[in-house]
């Protein structure tokens, strides 16, 4: 029976030193490597999702109702200003013009034959200007024609690419109905949405947007191999997000950018005094943005950061941890929320001179 008991007795006490030995295993899971958020004077890179436009972009339209005669251009041509487009039957028009000269014609006649009778006193003065004044206004009948026959020629406004041309030959055109559009675009004009905060920042920091230049991202994500330069703020906010709208100018000499595009207006963002940390101490979990912070009994607790903007290696962090705060940067991936660990810590300035890009 005392066999027995002892037997029990030595086996309680390894399954306990077993577990002991585990918990100490547990605590003591390895060794990591440890840091401080870095505050310093920098600039990064922001991208704007931006509508890009033509410098001049206008909708072609029939100014007279009639049918279409002729289309002179093809869609996608360059036209140059003041070309010939389009040509609606003039027929009517001419008519109205031939009409309106032949009376004016006659009250041409009709004043001289006035001013030789009021001239021997056979009428009075009054019919002589009443008859200039029957002149006057068919001449000015006559203007209306002819304007009215120069709308059967639509004209180019201005050097462009023309658009897609709905209409066929022969169709019935009535007054005011699109005809094509047509696109400068030897410039382009890229617009994107800013912040209410990224917007005082930009206007107060003077000194450190010497240089407006911004670079444009393409869909396909290749970047436009000329520069732009941010021309334009509008005058007020949106309020329901509380953005508000800049445009940057690009120049477009190849005819890469057409009216309609998207892309990303990429924008240097100069900053002060702002927290700094590896991108490799960062991980992500449903689009947001975690670090490990070490406590004072070295146990290791998630911490949810914003971003403010990204460099090569490096992240601006708007908010989430303070500079006191030490973050684990090696071994992200390996540790658990509470953790015990052991550690060395780096100063982040050392961190920092072992990533490609070096603060300034």
């Amino acid at each position: 029976m005392k066999r027995n008991v002892l037997f029990t007795g030595c086996i309680a006490l390894l399954c306990l030193a077993s577990c002991t030995t585990k918990s100490v295993e547990k605590e003591e899971t390895g060794k990591y490597t440890v840091t401080n958020a870095v505050k310093i004077d920098t600039s990064f890179t922001k991208e704007y999702v931006s509508q890009i436009r033509s410098v001049r972009n206008v909708e072609i339209r029939a100014q007279e109702k009639g049918y279409l005669q002729n289309i002179y251009v093809d869609e996608g041509q360059f036209v140059k200003a003041g070309q010939l487009l389009f040509r609606i039957m003039p027929k009517m028009y001419e008519a109205e013009l031939l009409k309106a000269q032949a009376e004016a014609q006659a009250a041409q006649i009709e004043l001289q034959n006035a001013k030789s009778l009021a001239d021997k006193n056979v009428v009075s003065k009054s019919e002589q200007l009443l008859a200039q004044a029957k002149l006057a206004q068919a001449n000015a009948e006559v203007a209306l024609a002819k304007l009215h026959l120069s709308f059967t020629e639509i004209r180019a406004p201005f050097a462009g690419t023309i658009d897609r041309i709905p209409l066929k030959l022969g169709s019935l055109i009535d007054e005011g109905e699109l005809l094509t559009s047509l696109s400068d675009n030897s410039q382009m004009f890229a617009y994107f949405n800013v912040s209410e905060p990224e917007y005082l920042e930009y206007q107060t920091n003077a000194k450190g947007r010497a240089d407006s230049k911004v670079s444009l991202l393409l869909a396909n994500n290749e970047p436009l191999k000329y520069k732009g330069k941010v021309e334009v703020i509008e005058s007020e906010f949106d309020n329901e997000t509380g953005n508000i709208a800049f445009r940057a100018s690009f120049p477009n000499p190849d005819k890469l950018l057409k009216n309609g595009e998207t892309g990303k207006v990429v924008m240097n963002v100069p900053v002060k005094q702002t927290l700094v940390i590896p991108q490799k101490s960062t991980y992500e979990i449903q689009d947001k943005k975690y670090v490990f912070v070490v406590d004072s009994n070295n146990v290791v607790k998630s911490r949810e950061i914003t971003i403010k903007g990204a460099m090569p290696d490096l992240y601006v962090v708007e908010s989430g941890i303070a500079q006191t705060d030490k973050i684990l940067l090696e071994g992200v991936q390996k540790v658990k929320e509470d953790d015990k660990i052991k550690f060395d810590y780096l100063k982040p300035e050392t961190v920092l001179n072992h990533l490609r890009l070096k603060a300034e």
